[in-house]
């Protein structure tokens, strides 16, 4: 994200995230709060919906089993990477840390697109 106060948030969440897990006190608030005092400020759409889209996917699922990671194999196949609920929402909010730059969008952009096919 843009703003310093934004990223101190989201180093807040993995903070938590790490220590806890995913099923972390507040954490879901913690997200919903950047989504609407932060995300929606800076109308960064892509993170504003990335945000939604994994708090709802907490409470419904009380994990962070979300496949937006593959790896390519020499012949081009995608396979999906086996990572940790914590490690995997960790990973997100690190993205978001920089959600400007290119390569990053695109990732949330799979995570964004894993999380739709989840929910709906």
């Amino acid at each position: 994200m843009k703003t310093e106060v934004a990223n101190k948030k989201i180093n807040e969440i993995i903070q938590k995230v790490e220590k806890d897990g995913v099923e972390a006190k507040g954490l879901i608030q913690d997200l919903k709060d950047l989504r609407e005092n932060h995300a929606k400020l800076e109308k960064d759409p892509l993170v504003t919906k990335v945000l939604r889209l994994t708090y709802e996917y907490l409470e419904e699922n009380k994990s962070f089993d979300v496949q937006a990671q593959y790896e390519e194999d020499e012949e081009e196949n995608e396979y999906p990477i086996e990572i940790e609920d914590k490690e995997n929402l960790s990973y997100l909010m690190t993205l978001l840390l920089k959600a400007e730059h290119k390569i990053n969008r695109e990732e949330i952009k799979d995570y964004r697109n894993a999380l739709k096919e989840e929910l709906y």
